[in-house]
């Protein structure tokens, strides 16, 4: 064993490797740390500069680097002052990249808009420890008599429902809305007042004006490109709502079984909110009550854990005063989409109702050959222009919750496969178990390989490789 530093300079023991150093290392891009050939001293040195160089403070690098070339191209070595001169370049290219930088190591966020028409950016800066870390914009759609403030308001409203972190202050382009009141809400979960500030003039307007300028250059440059993005997603959801008879859905649920004739059955749930899909807010399911290979009774425990952890967590929250945003199923659907028709219908609707839940259900319908055709809803099946984007994003929710339940359920059956098997070999413990299904792809691939092909294996020995050949054969 060898000492080197953790990133944070701490002491720690690092394995001295064997053989040869890495290829970073032989390209110049790695001093051996893993091989001792760096001590102590010069390691943390070297972790100190990352540091500092991580933090923004660029000075001493570029001075080093000035006075390198200098020496290189004093001595006639030209091509290592070339590689200088490359280093100074490009750490000034990332420098002047980082203009927004304040003097007061505060975090804030700013946000600012531009318009035209019914479509509208919203761009946001993101500034912590005084420096931008980050940005991010969005694309809306504003409905006649919209103002900048209606604009800024209803988007941090829904914006910071959902974040977890909220900055202590937020610069905006326009005042908002009952600036108190919604400061007072950003505030609620926060264990300090988050400020909601409207800049007129100084260095935080100039920061407005930015982003407001960004927000400008984006809905130029990206006008089509979202009107099409919003055509696929809220239009599609808008003609959803026409066509059963609703308004206001903008969270979506859907369900799936999957099973192999009744072992290791599990569901899927998927979420889209505005009509994109929301992966962070899947869940996966195992079956735990016994259903087998019955779709229905597995589709009403999924639904019954799903609704009743829901209402668990709800509970908690209230008695916290948190929002519902902050749970992992706290959050209900405005539509609950189900894969199938009446039958799955039905049984979602007695799961809500003694739950004691109002949430609409729809049922895509598909035909004998297992293609979308129409939504079932209120006891009436309602057929579905199959062009439209509607019809689409119905298809692709179908689509995405097959795919997630059956990798959820192959996942399962894999490992179940590979403990089975694998697990029973004298000689195959974890390690050599994971090497084996790294290098073969699967237990057949392993099965049909000679004991010449297993021992190519890393850590499996030739005595190793005998003992899984003879399993098989």
């Amino acid at each position: 064993m060898s000492e080197g530093y953790s990133f944070d300079g701490t002491i720690k023991e690092t394995p001295k490797m064997n053989g040869r150093p890495c290829l970073y290392y032989h390209i110049g891009q790695c001093k051996g740390a893993c091989q001792g050939y760096v001590s102590k001293a010069d390691y943390k040195a070297q972790v100190e500069k990352a540091m500092k160089f991580l933090e923004g403070n660029y000075r001493d690098t570029l001075s080093e680097l000035e006075e390198k070339m200098q020496k290189a191209s004093a001595e006639l070595d030209f091509e290592k002052a070339m590689e200088y001169r490359d280093l100074i370049n490009s750490i000034n290219h990332v420098a002047g990249n980082q203009k927004i930088t304040t003097h007061q190591f505060e975090d804030r966020d700013i946000i600012a808009y531009a318009e035209e028409g019914n479509d509208a950016v919203v761009q946001i800066f993101f500034v912590r420890n005084g420096k931008l870390i980050g940005r991010e914009h969005f694309y809306l759609t504003t409905v006649p008599g919209d103002t900048g403030k209606d604009i800024l308001t209803s988007f941090i409203k829904q914006y910071y429902s959902g974040t977890p972190f909220i900055p202590r202050e937020l610069l905006v382009q326009t005042e908002v809305e009952e600036p108190e009141l919604l400061s007072e809400m950003l505030s609620r979960n926060q264990n300090y007042s988050v400020k909601i500030v409207n800049p007129q003039k100084g260095k935080k307007n100039k920061l407005v004006e930015l982003a407001a300028k960004n927000a400008r250059n984006l809905l130029e440059q990206n006008k089509d490109k979202y009107r099409r993005e919003q055509k696929r997603t809220v239009g599609a959801v808008k003609e959803i709502e026409e066509l059963i008879g609703l308004t206001g859905i903008q969270r979506m649920e859907s369900f799936d079984i999957s099973h192999t004739g009744g072992m290791e059955t599990v569901a899927s749930m998927i979420v889209y909110e505005d009509g994109k899909p929301k992966k962070n807010k899947y869940r996966k399911f195992r079956m735990k009550w016994g259903q087998g290979n019955d779709d229905y009774a597995s589709m009403e425990e999924v639904l019954t854990r799903r609704f009743t952890h829901g209402l668990e967590e709800r509970e908690k929250l209230d008695e916290e005063g948190r929002d519902y945003a902050l749970g992992s199923f706290s959050q209900f659907p405005d539509l609950l989409m189900m894969d199938g028709g009446k039958g799955q219908v039905n049984v979602a609707l007695k799961v809500l109702e003694t739950l004691g839940l109002n949430i609409p259900v729809c049922g895509m319908v598909k035909d004998d050959n297992h293609r979308t055709r129409g939504l079932y809803y209120n006891n009436v099946e309602l057929p579905i222009d199959t062009h439209s984007e509607g019809f689409k994003l119905i298809t692709r929710m179908q689509d995405e919750t097959h795919r997630f339940a059956i990798e959820y359920h192959r996942s399962i059956r894999n490992k179940r496969e590979v403990h089975s098997v694998l697990d029973d070999i004298p000689g195959v413990g974890p390690t050599r178990r994971k090497a084996l299904m790294k290098y073969f792809k699967s237990i057949e691939g392993i099965r049909e390989a000679s004991r010449e092909e297993l021992e190519k294996v890393p850590s499996v020995t030739e005595k190793v490789a005998k003992s899984i050949y003879d399993y098989f054969h």
